[in-house]
């Protein structure tokens, strides 16, 4: 597909986008003019302007500039056909703005200005917000909640957990996991220790059947712990608010819990009707929640990574390299969607348990001293290489296949194989 140039458009558009309004720099093309405006946030004026820009310069594109990928602003104009959007990182305006403004002040009106001329000047530098399909941009949407409130729930679990061993510490050992149904409901039906200690044998094993935990053996041992348990505490002063704050957070906890089941089976229904689910199917490690994810990363779009490094950069898996005279450094990229990077980290730290040579890579890494996180990184640095090719390519991965080149190749990495 042709690079967009500058006179394949209409107008250039800068937008320094806030959450009341929008202030709008407007460049006709070949023109030195520029119009400058505000919009109001509001659904209405974002509609009034942009069919404004229509009627002004028919049947015509439209090139916009501005500091987001995503958001209420992008997802309001990415349904004019219109319209081109050009994506600019916030810290590339900001050095722009700093070379020409060593003061440092900021006034929208002239970002939106720097906007509309970076535009103008590096278009060739920039590229275009292609959006994927409802399904995938849906997809790619209830995947970022799920990990969002998974992570809520561990903080919420967290605050749960520290609450009660002020008063009621027994309730932790009598539930291995936290953040479950039973727990809640446990809590909820004896929110302490005394209030456990009164209720009959029979009606706690009577709770514990109506929630499925049928273990005989478990059951007699929470019951005969309930009832040997001795406070940590009598004093009021510490038991009453804690147990009110208990009886507020515990809610909470199965709201979250119950929210991220409604998301596993939206995730699932949705992730079925994708053809290429058969390709991240076949990843290691990838698993019921990770599979999604990375079919949302990658997306439907094939033409829109050149090649496997540009994935691998615009996740934030490449390391940055610099060099100064004789001295080069390598760092960690700063500047990429964190939770996309998040998904590479987290296959490739589970791929570990499920490959045979993401294994050997681990253990020839560590052999050489390398921390970690820093083997995990570059492991999912070549997990996407791999995976780029099985998209590309449609095909899903074969463990063997890619054991047997590694064995033509006579590669070193097999010796640190499990077992070897």
């Amino acid at each position: 597909m042709k690079a967009p140039t500058v006179d394949d458009f209409a107008a250039l558009i800068g937008i320094d986008w806030a959450d009341q309004k929008h202030d709008i720099c407007e460049n006709p093309t070949g023109s030195k003019k520029y119009l400058h405006s505000v919009v109001s946030s509001k659904p209405e004026s974002i509609d009034n302007w942009a069919m404004n820009l229509k009627i002004r310069y028919p049947n015509k594109q439209v090139a916009i500039a501005c500091e987001l990928q995503k958001g209420p602003l992008i997802n309001a104009l990415s349904k004019y056909s219109h319209l081109t959007i050009f994506p600019l990182n916030p810290s590339s305006v900001a050095k722009y703005r700093q070379a020409f403004t060593p003061s440092g002040a900021k006034d929208d009106p002239s970002d939106a200005y720097l906007q509309a001329e970076i535009l103008a000047l590096h278009m060739d530098k920039l590229t275009v917000i292609q959006p994927e399909s409802a399904e995938i941009r849906a997809l790619s949407q209830l995947v970022e909640y799920r990990r969002k409130i998974v992570q809520d729930r561990v903080d919420l679990t967290n605050k749960i957990t520290a609450t009660l061993k002020n008063y009621y510490p027994q309730v932790l050992e009598w539930f291995s996991e936290k953040d479950t149904i039973i727990f809640c409901d446990f809590i909820k039906k004896w929110p302490s220790l005394m209030q456990a200690k009164k209720a009959k044998k029979q009606s706690l094993q009577t709770f514990f059947n109506q929630h499925n935990s049928r273990y005989p053996e478990v059951n007699a041992t929470r019951i005969s712990l309930i009832k040997k348990a001795t406070t940590l505490t009598d004093d009021l002063g510490v038991i009453e608010p804690n147990k009110i704050l208990i009886e507020i957070l515990i809610p909470q906890l199965k709201v979250l819990i119950k929210g991220i089941e409604q998301l596993d089976s939206e995730i699932k229904q949705r992730y079925k009707k994708q053809k290429d689910r058969v390709i991240f199917d076949s990843f290691p490690g990838a698993g019921p929640q990770l599979a999604p994810r990375l079919l949302a990363a990658f997306g439907t779009k094939r033409d829109r990574y050149t090649d496997a490094s540009a994935l691998q950069k615009y996740a934030g898996i490449a390391p940055v390299i610099e060099r100064s005279g004789k001295q080069k450094w390598v760092h960690w990229r700063y500047s990429c969607p964190k939770f996309l990077r998040q998904t590479f980290v987290e296959w490739a730290g589970l791929s570990v348990r499920f490959s045979f040579w993401a294994k050997a890579y681990y253990e020839q890494q560590k052999s050489k001293g390398k921390p970690h996180n820093v083997i995990i990184r570059s492991l999912a640095f070549k997990w996407i290489r791999i995976a780029f090719r099985c998209w590309k390519t449609r095909t899903p991965y074969n463990e063997s296949m890619y054991l047997e080149a590694l064995k033509r190749r006579d590669s070193p990495l097999l010796k640190f194989a499990v077992g070897a």
